[in-house]
């Protein structure tokens, strides 16, 4: 049976992800910080929790938040707070990049395999028209760069690797409640099942992407 790591599994997005990877036949690894302390800000807790896994046919991180403790996303740039950003960065950017560091070891060489990041269409620069959000959006962005720069290098030597960052769409969880307004948003099993479905049709060729829950190129 094949295995999918998915990293951030006890959060909304992510139980969807292992029911709906389960319900195809995969054998799911999970790993998150509230359930066996996989911290993927820790370099040590992120090292110690992938010791011993190799051969898979996918990673999937999908940890992140948008507030972190109590520190709302800013309105202007004027509300910029140093340990706020440092904590988005800390969550959103580096701990993506802790994990795909360790991508090589983790997906199997042969025959296709996938390492997916959620980030958000907000991390995208060229598509920037309100402002606000400052810390998130730069951490987003980050992420997207480190997912994009990985995917050149596990090429190297992972032929058949797709390395993408993926927009899974607004999902409606207790921590985005509030955000959402009148803003579109779905339930976590159906942005689970757009998400592995749009992985299920991106091609070695497109590794290094970033894509949106339809499967759409987002601009960077």
């Amino acid at each position: 049976m094949e295995q999918i790591l998915v990293i951030g599994a006890s959060g909304g997005i992510g139980r969807a992800l292992c029911a709906a990877l389960e319900g195809q036949g995969f054998a799911v690894i999970r790993r998150s910080r509230s359930v066996d302390g996989f911290d993927v800000t820790d370099e040590g807790a992120v090292r110690d929790g992938l010791a011993g896994l190799e051969g898979l046919a996918g990673v999937i991180v999908a940890s992140g938040a948008l507030e972190i403790d109590g520190a709302e996303p800013e309105k202007t740039i004027k509300a910029i707070r140093a340990q706020a950003m440092a904590d988005q960065f800390a969550l959103n950017a580096i701990g993506p990049a802790l994990v795909l560091r360790h991508a090589p070891r983790l997906l199997r060489r042969e025959g296709r395999s996938v390492f997916a990041v959620l980030t958000a269409r907000v991390g995208s620069i060229g598509d920037n028209r309100l402002g606000g959000w400052v810390s998130y959006r730069a951490a987003k962005a980050a992420a997207n760069q480190i997912v994009r720069t990985g995917a050149i290098e596990l090429a190297r030597t992972h032929p058949d690797a797709v390395c993408v960052a993926l927009h899974p769409g607004t999902v409606r969880t207790a921590f985005t409640e509030k955000y959402l307004g009148r803003h579109p948003a779905v339930a976590p099993d159906e942005a689970a099942g757009n998400v592995l479905r749009v992985l299920e049709g991106l091609t070695p060729a497109q590794t290094g992407g970033f894509y949106d829950w339809a499967g759409k190129e987002v601009p960077w």
